[in-house]
């Protein structure tokens, strides 16, 4: 996660991610508005998931939980390192030609 000083931007979540909270990833009790930092809302990643980085469509929210804990105050929660999962199915999909 970048964790750095969260802006005035607001995150958003794409269509799969919908409704689901950026730290715990429940789906119950929307709360707080996301605000993420300014540099990842720069350029072509303005308006993109949180999450997972697609076109973002709906406002992301932290849950009640999260909340109270305070685990929203830790930080921009945008993930930056998507991991190797992602780039082996890519390369996968590269080798077996699928589109």
């Amino acid at each position: 996660m970048c964790r750095k000083q969260p802006g005035i931007a607001i995150g958003r979540l794409c269509e799969r991610c919908d409704g689901r909270c950026v730290i715990c990833d429940s789906f119950v009790k929307p709360a707080t508005l996301v605000r993420i930092c300014d540099e990842c809302n720069y350029g072509s990643y303005a308006g993109r998931c949180v999450v997972c980085g697609n076109i973002g469509v709906a406002d992301a929210y932290y849950c009640k939980e999260c909340t109270s804990l305070e685990k929203d105050r830790d930080g921009c929660p945008k993930i930056i390192n998507l991991g190797s999962a992602r780039v082996d199915m890519h390369y996968d999909k590269k080798k077996y030609g699928y589109k």
